[in-house]
């Protein structure tokens, strides 16, 4: 996806109440903002950070700035939560994910499972319908690695074992992460920070989820899926 209009720089000050941030421009105005990313976002909201915001000028807007992306160790990643699923779909009709390859239809936000929707729902004749969770991926503590997740997660766990179910009715089952960032090059669960999530990834892969793990090419101008990741196995949690 392109961004257009573009993305401009800035400086962050503070990310507060989940919802919000505080920066100052290039030309020293300061601001305030929506971060479009509700989760601990560890590690990328250290203050006098390069940023990236977006603007908008709806008028049913509060706030015109939108967080985007944040530079750390001269990488530069994507926080916007509510993209991964664009993303996603992307990689998918492009062929960077092959073995989601040949479906015609692609529908978002499908009701399934517990009270839940689905992300992405794929199908075509002849297939077996595939039950696609995007999860957004931006933790990294280790060269090269990036990790999942960043803070504990109930609902993630959730969404694992309703993948389970559809998994044993005979549907395809499929847990796609997707890492707004180029500098990782493996993916692996984070067991040590949430080990009730680690061990449902555990379980939802011996009743037949697939996983995948997509990282993307992140600059101002766009963002792009350009590839499969190795998936290690989970560390289990330290007793």
């Amino acid at each position: 996806m392109i961004f257009d209009p573009p993305l401009v720089p800035a400086r962050l000050l503070q990310r507060y109440k989940r919802f919000l941030f505080d920066a100052v421009l290039d030309d020293g105005t300061p601001f305030t903002g929506s971060c479009p990313n509700t989760g601990s976002m560890r590690g990328l909201t250290t203050p006098g950070s390069r940023i990236w915001v977006s603007l908008h000028d709806s008028p049913t807007r509060k706030y015109r700035h939108m967080f985007e992306m944040v530079e750390v160790h001269g990488e530069t990643i994507g926080i916007n939560t509510g993209l991964p699923n664009r993303l996603a779909e992307e990689a998918i009709r492009s062929g960077v994910v092959p073995a989601l390859g040949g479906y015609g239809t692609v529908l978002r936000e499908q009701r399934y499972g517990r009270n839940s929707r689905i992300d992405l729902l794929l199908k075509q004749s002849g297939l077996a319908d595939a039950y696609v969770e995007v999860k957004n991926v931006h933790f990294s503590r280790s060269p090269g690695l990036a990790e999942f997740p960043d803070t504990v997660t109930k609902r993630g766990a959730k969404h694992l074992d309703e993948l389970g179910d559809m998994a044993d009715e005979g549907h395809r089952a499929v847990m796609l992460y997707l890492i707004q960032r180029q500098d990782c090059s493996r993916f692996r669960i984070c067991g040590d920070l949430d080990p009730a999530y680690a061990a449902a990834f555990s379980r939802a892969r011996r009743r037949g989820v697939e996983a995948y793990a997509v990282r993307c090419r992140v600059s101002p101008q766009e963002i792009a899926p350009c590839g499969l990741v190795e998936i290690d196995e989970p560390v289990p949690a330290a007793l």
